[in-house]
């Protein structure tokens, strides 16, 4: 069986009974970054084998966890935090074995993507999850203008590095619409801003941003 587990996304005591159940009953724990995998599974007493699977080496890490399937091995698949397979890699596998006709099930668990939806105060009940925009302004604006017309509330991950930008480039695209930020998410430091664009990117102007950062922005005519 293929297990897809999800982590916490800070605070370990988000972790699921049913995953440190998993975690502990599988033969082999495929991790983006062992040595994060293996602290947290240190923390919970639980002594496992790991490979490492990431985007740099998810063919061939791929192919030995389809090989140990097929053996009747049992294989948990955990990213570094949050659920395999949402901007982490797990996607390409789940494909994979669901073509070889081999057991996949997913341990759900704590999610960044949802947490920011729901404290944003944006409207929840119908949104788009869009992932990392690309780095460079001019391809990051024709992402962002797909979705210029939705109606739909739009979420974006980014990193501290590129939050102006992001926040400079929606501006330009979207207009300016209600937004929040979200970082440090079940963390000591946790932190929601909530306002315009321009008033949130005067904001990140201001203070350098720290952090990974769930954008959550409006869709069109809210």
């Amino acid at each position: 069986m293929l297990y897809l587990v999800a982590t916490p996304i800070g605070n370990l005591g988000d972790i699921t009974l049913r995953a440190l159940e998993t975690l502990r009953a599988v033969d082999v724990v495929a991790s983006e970054d062992t040595r994060k995998t293996g602290l947290l599974l240190k923390h919970f007493e639980i002594s496992k084998p790991q490979i490492s699977f990431h985007e740099h080496n998810e063919d061939k890490a791929g192919g030995k966890i389809m090989a140990l399937l097929a053996e009747g091995k049992s294989v948990a698949v955990v990213s570094d935090a949050g659920t395999p397979g949402i901007s982490d890699p797990g996607y390409t596998l789940v494909r994979r074995a669901i073509e070889a006709d081999l057991p996949v099930t997913m341990i759900p668990g704590a999610s960044a993507v949802v947490m920011a939806l729901v404290l944003s105060g944006l409207p929840a009940h119908s949104f788009t999850f869009r992932g990392f925009p690309p780095r460079k302004s001019g391809k990051r604006q024709r992402f962002l203008a797909v979705d210029a017309e939705s109606p739909h509330t739009l979420i974006f991950y980014e990193s501290p590095y590129r939050l102006e930008g992001l926040l400079s480039d929606a501006l330009a695209v979207y207009g300016n619409r209600p937004a929040a930020l979200a970082n440090e998410l079940t963390k000591l430091f946790e932190g929601v801003q909530r306002g315009m664009l321009s008033e949130l990117l005067t904001a990140v102007r201001a203070q350098e941003p720290r952090g990974e950062y769930v954008v959550v922005i409006a869709g069109v005519g809210v």
